[in-house]
This record gives C-alpha cells, structure tokens and sequence, in this order.
C-alpha cells in the first residue's frame, strides 16, 4: 500500500474507530464484536507502524503506552481556579443556602445533579485536540496525569468542534463491577485491597505506568466548562447540553428546579435510586444555573457561594453473625470473613463482612451469634459498625492456631496484627505466589494471568512453583480456551523470563518485607542468590535501607529447607541466579540522585540504570543526603525542595555530558 492509499485508509479507520469507542465508552452500547474492533485497531496501528510520520496524537491508537515511563508527575497551574463544595447535612441547610443565594439574586434557578465519589480532573484541548489534563490539586495547583487519562476511553482524544480552547472539569471514577473484580483479585494475591472505588480511581490514576491505568477500567463524567473560546454559554444546563453534543460523557442525568422545594425533591430522589446506580454517589450537587447570577455571588476564600454539596446519611442494617470463614492469603496471612443473615446495603444483598485481624475482632468484642449492625458508609466493602448484642454463653472468636488449608501452626509475630501460616508449601498459598510470580514487576510472564494460573493448578500441572518451567506447549493448548498460538507464545515468555536479572527473581520468590527496590539493593551487595542466602543478619543490615525486621525476614526464609530446595528446582530449569548489573566505572559513587519532571531523552528507567551503571543510586525523595536533582519539562514539588535546600539540579543537556 503507497503512503497515499494508506493516509486516506488511517483517516478512515480513526473516524470509525474513534465512533465505536464513544458508542461503547460514553453511549454504552456496541455495533461491533469485540474481536472487530480489534481487528480494525490492529490494521490502524500496522500502518502507523509503517508509515511513523502519519501517527497524530489524537489516534485512537495512542491512548496506551505500552511501557512504564516511571516519571514523576509535573505541576499543571489552573487558570480557573478548581474550587470545592460547601456541603449540607440538612435539608434545612439547603434551604439556609437558598435564603443566602436569594438575597442576592431573587429569581435564581438552580440544577441538581448527583455528586459522583471519585477524583476531581481538568482536561484542555486546544483546537478541537486533547493536550492536558490534571488532578485538582489543592484547586491551585494539580499534577500532570495527561498519559493517564488518554487511557479512558470515555474521554474524547477529539472533540467534535474545533474550538480554539476549552478546558472541561470532571470526575474520574471506578464502576462498581470493575472495583468489585478488582478487589477480588487484589484478596487472591495477598494485597491489600483499596478500601473504595473512589480511592481505587485516585490510586489507578497515579499510576506511573499508563498500562496499569487503562488496565484498571477508569470511567469519567464531565460537569462544568472550566473555560471557553470560540462560543457563548450563559448557563450551567447550557453547559452540560452542550459537552454531550461535545462528545463528551456528561453526568447521567440533571434536573433545571424553579423552586427550593423541587430541588429538595430532587434530591430525595437521586437518594432513592443512588443504591440502582453502577457507580457511587455520596451527595447531589445543587448549583445556580445562570452564569451571570454566580458572578454576582461569588466565593468565599473555599467554596463558591452559588452551590452546595448535600451528603447523605450512611446507610447502617442490623442482623446476626453466623459464623466466621479464615481464607489463607499470598503471604500466609489469616484474614477472618463474618457471614450473616442478608441484609440489604446500598441496592445489593450483603452476607460477608471482612473482619479484618484479631484486634479488629478483639476491640469490637465480636462473637458468633452477635447481634452486629453492618453499613457501607459509602464504601463498596461493607464493615461491621458496633455490636448490639451477644448470644448467650457466647466467648470472643479467636483465630485458629493451626493453619486451615495445611494444618500447620500458625504464628503472631511480635508488633504485628496478623496471624499467619507460615509453611511455604501450603497450597492455599500457592496460587497467589505463582500469581505474584508471573506478574509485571516480578518474572514479567505474559499471558499467565489469575485464570490461567488457577487452571494450572487445578489440573495438577503445577503443584509448585517452579513447575511452570517444566510445562509443554501441548500441555497449555489441551486446556480450555488455549490454542496452539496461545501456548507457542506462553511457553516463549517462561523461557524469556529465566533471563531476567537477580533482582526479579528474587522479588518474585515472595518474602516478606522484601520489595523489588530492596530485592535489586541485596543484589548488587551480594552478587548472586548464593551471597545472599549465605548472608548473615548482620551483613544484611549493613546493606543501607535494610532494618531489623528486613533481616529477620530475610534471613528466616533462605534458611528454610523448602526454600533451598525451590531455589535448586529452578536453577535446574536454567533459571538467572545471578546479577546482571554491570558497573562501568565509580564516578557517581556516593552520590544520589533524584529524577523529576518529564525527561525527553531517556525514560526513567533508563536515566536510573545508567546512573548506577556508575555506581549512583536514585532516590524518589529530595533531601539533605541528596547529591544531584536531574530535572525535566514541568519539574514541580521535588525541583522547588531542591532549590530551597541549595542542593544541585542539572538538566538533561548537562546529564548526557556527566555520562560521556
């Protein structure tokens, strides 16, 4: 295909593409299967792959990196400034609000929207184009998240006029569904799961990563014109009628209200569906429609005077614990799950109650047969609030002393509140270690996710870890939903992963208290993972970082006979035990350096690697200890720090000639 036929067919398959994703994202409907849609991408970025110089930033094909940049985030300013609510607990304050409002303005018109519970963005486009977009901040001042919201799909990359400048303002969310599934998979891996969708969207959309951002299924609704140029807009509905012909998603549903007692109604109905909806509200928002009406009001030093924020009360049930579930977590953790009585909370029937650890249970005197009261308090994770009651001759639940899954004893170690077990062949436990060992940060095993991984198991074909290096190609494809593709690729990314560094390996194998920067510090003392297994407490707490309870658990795990012998099985499969970095000379030596802003040159990673390539290390903190800040584009907090503490910034320029 010459360059001519393959512009015009690009142009082509934006425009479709681009169509099906708003009729997806923002209409929620669909025109296509999934497998078309993917097909039509595929062929999009094939010819973007040939043709470079016809990519344009707003392809659909651009939303997601495929790599961890790892930058910090920049500062964004707000030109307007991205105020928050005065909130209302009464529907006397609301009309408290009404009153102040009328003083001012006689005829005011409010709107009444819902108050959607998630993370507060600005988003600018500069003709027609997606070019920023930023986190509140303090209202001031926000954080540059722009790779991560190209990720939602629901937000436009093109808008369907090309105005000059519009800056809109909305709430990133997580739906309930996709935070339900999350939560789940962060419980099989050991993790802890995030206590609510609205800090679940907060956490997802200040991922380094964009991959991880667009993996966790991010939702936004826009709801006010920040700023505007190329038309006239007079009114809040206005504004919002106008974002959707935009193509922009807009909140669900808001109501114009002549009077105080309709918007008091109004509200009283968003509270009576909030339980019906897909994503969490905590409120209704009641603003002034007309934009000439909140010139007059104005704002006060925190909150605007033309609206007001009504929260609603928590929603709190009674009923009765009838027993106690203990699920055994990644790293041997105990975590005790009450079953009561359903009861109704928040639109969804709510039998099981997370009880957390032996302390939660111990301050709240829990016992089976309790009568418990149970609320979400706006949170998708129900709790128990108090206990009512306690069934006769009944006694405080302790965990189990002996493992449920193994039947090993399990331990409290000392300044900790979880029990666990502490067997490394249990085999609750080996599915969120094989989990965790072919995720990202670990062994980086593309395509052996928690379905696949669960399978494995189930049919027996892993009965440890280390059996995913023993796997055939026609062992993967005779399982369900595996072809011969599928394994030919799964088999080529376990043989790619035993050449990975030491350091990955090591955080792989799972040990407490051990993450991947401490993994890749043991690393480059010891050299190989016989250094470090024949490391003494002592020499482990010279490496700088490393505390008491670092060591200990360190320590405790290599001198574990079950850990030998994994560490031999997979040193028998050709599995790197050794260190891969290679120190070209000591001229950073001593020094620390702290990366900020957004580098052009090199990626983060790569600025990091090259730096202890000369025997440097990297910190994600400015402080006294700190050598050198190498600062990029939109440098913001961590540049400020370094400046106030005299300590040396250099640029890129002058970095790439520190390394020559």
């Amino acid at each position: 295909m010459d360059k001519q036929t393959a512009e015009k067919r690009i142009a082509y398959l934006r425009e479709t593409l681009n169509y099906h994703i708003h009729k997806y994202y923002v209409e929620n409907t669909n025109e296509i299967s999934d497998y078309e849609y993917d097909m039509l991408m595929r062929e999009l970025t094939d010819l973007e792959n040939a043709y470079p110089e016809l990519i344009t930033a707003d392809s659909p094909s651009r939303r997601v990196s495929g790599e961890a940049d790892g930058n910090q985030f920049g500062s964004v300013s707000h030109q307007v400034r991205m105020e928050s609510l005065q909130d209302a607990f009464s529907y006397e304050e609301i009309r408290d609000f009404d009153r102040r409002v009328k003083e001012v303005c006689p005829d005011a018109v409010y709107v009444v929207e819902p108050k959607i519970d998630g993370l507060s963005v600005s988003i600018e486009y500069h003709d027609g184009v997606f070019e920023i977009g930023s986190t509140r901040g303090d209202g001031d001042v926000g954080e540059n998240v722009t790779a991560n919201l190209r990720t939602i799909r629901s937000i436009p990359l093109k808008i369907n006029k090309n105005l000059p400048l519009i800056e809109v303002r909305g709430e990133v969310y997580m739906p309930r569904e996709v935070f339900g599934r999350l939560s789940e998979a962060q419980d099989r891996n050991g993790e802890k799961p995030f206590k609510n969708p609205r800090n679940a969207a907060a956490g997802s959309l200040r991922q380094k990563n964009p991959k991880i951002t667009s993996e966790r299924q991010l939702d936004i609704f826009t709801f006010n014109i920040q700023r505007l140029q190329g038309e006239e807009i007079s009114s809040h509905k206005q504004a919002l009628d106008y974002l959707r012909e935009l193509g922009f998603k807009t909140v669900p549903f808001y109501k114009e209200c002549g009077s105080i007692d309709e918007v008091i109604e109004e509200i009283k109905r968003i509270g009576e569906i909030r339980d019906t909806l897909s994503f969490d509200i905590d409120g209704a928002v009641v603003k002034v429609n007309s934009f000439s009406d909140r010139a007059k009001l104005g704002s006060t030093a925190k909150f605007p005077k033309w609206a007001a924020a009504f929260k609603y009360p928590p929603e709190e049930k009674e009923t009765v614990l009838l027993e106690v579930e203990v699920n055994v977590g990644r790293t041997g953790v105990l975590t005790p799950t009450g079953i009561f009585e359903p009861v109704t909370l928040a639109g969804t029937s709510v039998s099981r109650a997370t009880l957390h650890n032996e302390d939660y249970i111990k301050e709240k005197d829990i016992r089976i047969g309790d009568r418990v009261v149970l609320s979400k308090a706006g949170d998708i994770i129900p709790e128990v609030v108090r206990v009512i009651s306690h069934k006769e001759n009944s006694v405080l639940y302790k965990l189990p002393e002996t493992c449920p899954s193994c039947g090993s004893k399990t331990v409290r170690e000392e300044g900790e509140a979880a029990v666990r077990c502490i067997n490394p062949e249990c085999p609750a436990q080996l599915i969120r270690n094989l989990i965790h060992f072919c995720s990202r940060d670990a062994m980086d095993i593309e395509g052996l996710g928690d379905a696949l991984a669960q399978s494995l198991i189930e049919t027996g074909l892993v009965k440890a870890t280390p059996d995913i290096y023993a796997l055939k190609k026609e062992d993967i494809a005779s399982m369900e939903r595996m072809g011969e593709k599928s394994a030919e690729n799964l088999i080529a990314a376990i043989e790619k992963s035993k050449e990975n560094d030491l350091s990955k390996f090591l955080y792989a194998l799972g040990i407490r208290h051990i993450g991947l920067k401490a993994s890749k510090l043991l690393c480059d003392k010891f050299g190989n993972i016989d250094g470090i297994m024949k490391a003494s407490k002592e020499d482990i707490l010279s490496v700088e970082g490393f505390g008491e309870i670092m060591a200990d658990s360190l320590t405790e795990f290599m001198s574990r006979d079950g850990t030998k012998d994994i560490i031999r099985r997979f040193r028998s499969f050709g599995v790197n035990t050794e260190s891969r970095k290679q120190v070209k000379d000591s001229r950073f030596q001593g020094m620390t350096f702290v990366l900020t802003g957004a580098l052009s040159e090199f990626t983060r990673d790569e600025a990091s690697a090259i730096i202890e390539s000369f025997g440097g290390k990297t910190s994600s903190s400015v402080s006294k200890k700190t050598s050198c800040v190498l600062a990029g584009e939109d440098a913001g907090s961590k540049l400020r720090k370094a400046n106030e503490l005299g300590i040396k910034v250099i640029s890129e320029k002058e970095f790439s000639e520190m390394i020559k």
